[in-house]
């Protein structure tokens, strides 16, 4: 950050021609660092006229502020030669044709009248001076002459200043180095601020006036800035509106004593309250009236005020807690403006689930803001370090921020019963502990090794630098872890991605072997199926076969006796190979063919089958008439006829 920060103030002075180290400091400063607002404070875009100066100065108060004393901030350290060769190009007698510029120096109660070429630069006007005045360029300390645009090579027409326009030159009581400078103004300044009975502990940069912490402590103990009664500054003139790092603050920390002026010594003033999202510039609108106290009505007025200022971020004996933080984040936008954080709206575990309990990648700090009306550093803490565009950026990247009053008991029990149960009783135990005079605070929570913890309690008595400094470790630290539980978070998708694909492939391997085991009794299923049918048209086969032979059976006639004398047959037949035997049978020569064939389908050998075949002359029987007689086919007295599978 100090590398960057060096960049950045080298960059504004090359481009800004800015010598001052502290001049420069403080513009960026009061930009937050960021280059370009800056580069516009110090150099506008809407032209050098006299007017447009005066528009500026009406809406840029803090330059202006500084410029009734510029060298208090920022005193003239270069040594003479150095700023002569610098600008020695800058008044060359070219210069004499421009537009002649007439100011009034008051110089040691004497007025001096200077008049020069309107193209002339600050740095020959400091020569001038030198010459007519007596007081050296490195300790001259010029009042209106411009603020922070009358840089050293800035020319005297392009500061807008009016004809005759008084400047006021007084020598500097003692030089500062240009580094002395940049560290004054960026150390941070620790005043201990008594009144009455209570004691502040307050912390400011450098750049902070003295004008700014006075409005800050009207903001802690009610008492306007014109009845604050202070004891502890030291003497500078112009204290106001000096800075804090050239004021003569003692260190590491100083002193200070607040009162209110007595009664009879204020005066009375016309209010009008004036509604306004910044708390710091809320509260009244202040015209001076003659008057020797206060009215009834001002006492009134300045009441609401304060009631309105004090009026907790949360009502009492909140029911619902999602509806509370709604509630808070409304409130809290409306008393310090739009430059808030976005605080997140609904109960602490859905923010959890929300920042912590995401996968790492997409995986975020949660902030949790505790809130506390009765503590001196609330009003502060929101306005200047919860306001600052570094501190919302970095909540903004980084962080889920959830928001939460503990101003009532009720509400302050809720959210330890959240906490409790969401991080367990050592979480709760830490919030607890947190003591009212260290709120405001800022627990930061994250994810580690599986765990969600409190990393950090950031407590309300600190400055930007250090909330910053605070939420810049959590978050390399959260970074580095977040890193850590994405790689093991890949690492274990990894493995489960290959065990899902082991899986799968085991469960695509079970239904292929499923699958053919389906197929194999299908095809078994199928193969007993076609041997039932076989054996079961075997069967009827047979059967039929068996009734054709019954039948043939009992159409054979009835085969005549061997002692029988008359005209009988006697017909042997010689079966087909493989068979070696015969058969033999006797009939009756009026027999037909057909109980002859009749009587060979009833040993088996139906004529469907077989051939019926003579042996001389060599003829199929079979395609004879059936109704012949066995005598006239000449089968008698006996022949012997052969059987053929067809």
């Amino acid at each position: 950050m100090s590398e960057n920060r060096e960049e950045i103030l080298a960059n504004f002075q090359g481009i800004t021609n800015t010598e001052d180290v502290a001049e420069a400091i403080f513009h960026l400063e009061e930009s937050n660092w960021d280059l370009l607002t800056a580069i516009n404070r110090v150099m506008p875009q809407d032209g050098n006229s006299s007017h447009n100066s005066m528009s500026q100065n009406s809406d840029t108060h803090d330059v202006e502020m500084i410029d009734e004393d510029i060298s208090v901030i920022t005193p003239k350290t270069h040594p003479p030669d150095r700023e002569e060769n610098n600008q020695a190009s800058t008044s060359s007698p070219r210069n004499s044709s421009s537009n002649l510029v007439e100011l009034q120096v008051h110089c040691n109660n004497k007025m001096h009248e200077i008049k020069m070429s309107g193209s002339a630069t600050v740095s020959d006007l400091k020569k001038r001076l030198e010459m007519v005045c007596g007081v050296p360029m490195c300790r001259q300390q010029i009042s209106g002459l411009g603020g922070s645009r009358a840089t050293s090579s800035a020319s005297l027409s392009s500061l807008g200043l009016q004809k005759n326009a008084v400047l006021r030159l007084k020598p500097a009581d003692q030089l500062m180095a240009d580094d002395e400078v940049a560290e004054r103004l960026t150390t941070t300044y620790t005043l201990r601020v008594k009144h009455d009975e209570k004691e502040y502990t307050l912390k400011y940069p450098g750049t902070k006036t003295v004008q700014e912490v006075k409005n800050d402590i009207y903001s802690l103990t009610d008492i306007p800035v014109r009845h604050q009664v202070w004891t502890g500054w030291p003497i500078v003139t112009g204290l106001d509106d000096t800075v804090l790092a050239m004021v003569g603050l003692d260190l590491p920390q100083h002193e200070l004593t607040v009162k209110r002026a007595p009664a009879n010594k204020q005066k009375e003033y016309k209010r009008i309250i004036v509604e306004s999202s910044d708390s710091e510039n809320s509260s009244v609108e202040e015209i001076e009236d003659g008057g020797d106290g206060f009215t009834a009505e001002d006492d009134m007025f300045v009441d609401l005020v304060q009631s309105e200022r004090l009026q907790p971020l949360m009502s009492e004996h909140i029911d619902d807690e999602a509806l509370g933080c709604i509630e808070f984040a409304q409130r809290f936008r409306a008393r310090y403006g739009p430059n808030t954080p976005n605080f997140f709206e609904g109960s602490l575990q859905d923010a959890i689930k929300e920042s912590c309990l995401k996968p790492a990648k997409e995986r975020k700090l949660l902030g949790v803001y505790l809130h506390h009306e009765h503590s001196v550093l609330s009003n502060v803490f929101c306005a200047q370090l919860l306001g600052c565009d570094t501190v919302l950026q970095t909540l903004a990247a980084n962080f889920v921020v959830y928001g939460w009053d503990l101003t009532h008991p009720d509400n302050n029990n809720m959210l330890l019963n959240s906490i409790a149960n969401a991080l367990g009783p050592v979480a709760s135990m830490t919030i607890r502990s947190i003591p009212v005079d260290r709120l405001p605070a800022l627990v930061i929570i994250m994810r580690v090794r599986s765990n969600t913890e409190i990393y950090s309690v950031i407590n309300g008595n600190v400055g930007v630098s250090e909330l910053v400094g605070g939420l810049v470790e959590a978050i390399e630290r959260f970074a580095a872890q977040r890193e850590e539980d994405a790689r093991l978070e890949r690492e274990r998708d990894a493995r489960q991605r290959v065990k899902r694909e082991q899986d799968e492939a085991y469960q695509q391997s079970l239904e292929a072997d499923r699958a053919k085991e389906e197929i194999k009794k299908q095809q078994e299923l199928e193969r007993n199926q076609e041997l039932e049918r076989a054996e079961t048209e075997r069967l009827m086969e047979e059967a039929r076969k068996e009734a054709l032979r019954a039948g043939a059976a009992a159409r054979v006639p009835a085969e005549p006796g061997a002692e029988e004398r008359g005209e009988v047959a006697r017909i042997r037949v010689r079966l087909p190979p493989p068979h070696h035997d015969a058969l033999e049978r006797r009939f009756y020569a009026t027999d037909t063919l057909a109980a002859l064939l009749d009587f060979l389908a009833s040993k088996g050998y139906p004529q469907e089958n077989y051939k019926v075949i003579s042996s001389w002359p060599r003829r199929d029987l079979t395609t004879e008439s059936h109704s012949s007689t066995l005598k006239a086919l000449k089968l008698y007295p006996q022949e012997t006829i052969m059987l053929e599978e067809r």
